[in-house]
């Protein structure tokens, strides 16, 4: 009984401290003086040993200067599935590399920030299992940094379920449909087949495969209207936002809203430097819409 009392006690405690908290997209684990390649090598082998799957790995941009590695992990991955609305997408995080100099900057995507926005009515349910894997990543990567600073802008952490950028912008669930398929299979094969072919410019990063749900990380390489056009003007520090999802969930491929998941993803964004990407949402449905057919 003291125990349970305890035990509620505490949920309350960390409850009320979420509640106005500002949360960042990212975390700062810190800088190391080795090559990107050695640094992605190393976080590999760290997360492959402290139990997360190593889902692709990638040079956004197709810069040398840039990488990231996309990962999860089973009880993530089986938690978030149970979301019916696109729950898939918050089974993969990423870690981001940029560098600077003669130094590699390590970064990755904040769970708690990503997993409130993207579970909007389900969060609290899965909480418990969500604190466990914040605390884990963080003490995974901690060989490879001490720094752990939240970095990205900030969004009150209760404004994430319903976080959009501003009036009459769209949100979570204003996804873009990209195509329907007769059936899940079919939709999987097509869309595999086209990522394989390069199609557009694009590289499969990732391909995340449930019964009836996939998730394909898509990179996308076109020099006038992909990565190497929008990612310079918003900044490259949020490199571990990319890359860019496409979701099948039975024979329906969506995507989340180029004006939502960029402004998640870039929070401080000024509306000046957003209208520098005006046309970004649209290339980048042109792209992955051409990929689902």
């Amino acid at each position: 009984m003291k125990h349970f009392i305890l035990s509620a006690i505490a949920f309350i405690i960390v409850s009320f401290h979420s509640i106005g908290q500002d949360l960042s997209p990212y975390i700062k684990v810190g800088e190391s003086s080795s090559s990107i390649e050695d640094v992605t090598k190393k976080v590999i082998q760290t997360l492959k040993e402290n139990s997360f799957t190593v889902l692709g790995t990638y040079n956004p941009s197709n810069k040398n200067s840039l990488g990231v590695i996309a990962f999860t992990r089973t009880d993530l991955k089986n938690t978030v599935i149970k979301v019916k609305d696109r729950g898939a997408l918050a089974a993969i995080m990423k870690v981001g590399f940029v560098k600077k100099g003669e130094k590699v900057v390590i970064s990755y995507t904040n769970p708690d920030y990503i997993l409130r926005a993207y579970l909007p009515n389900d969060y609290s349910k899965y909480k418990s299992t969500f604190v466990k894997f914040s605390h884990d990543i963080k003490t995974t990567l901690a060989s490879l940094g001490n720094e752990f600073t939240p970095f990205g802008g900030t969004v009150k952490a209760e404004k994430l379920a319903k976080y959009h950028y501003k009036i009459l912008m769209p949100y979570f669930e204003d996804a873009v449909e990209l195509n329907k398929f007769s059936s899940f299979e079919e939709g999987l094969k097509i869309i595999t087949k086209n990522l394989e072919a390069k199609k557009g410019n694009t590289l499969k990063v990732y391909k995340l495969v449930y019964e009836n749900v996939a998730v394909f990380g898509v990179g996308l390489q076109n020099k006038e209207d992909g990565e190497s056009h929008f990612l310079p003007k918003i900044g490259e520090d949020h490199v571990a936002a990319l890359p860019y999802e496409i979701i099948l969930q039975g024979n329906k491929a969506t995507m989340l809203h180029g004006k939502y998941r960029i402004a998640l993803h870039w929070p401080e964004l000024s509306m000046g430097t957003f209208i520098k990407i005006m046309s970004t949402p649209g290339d980048i449905k042109d792209t992955l819409e051409a990929l689902c057919k």
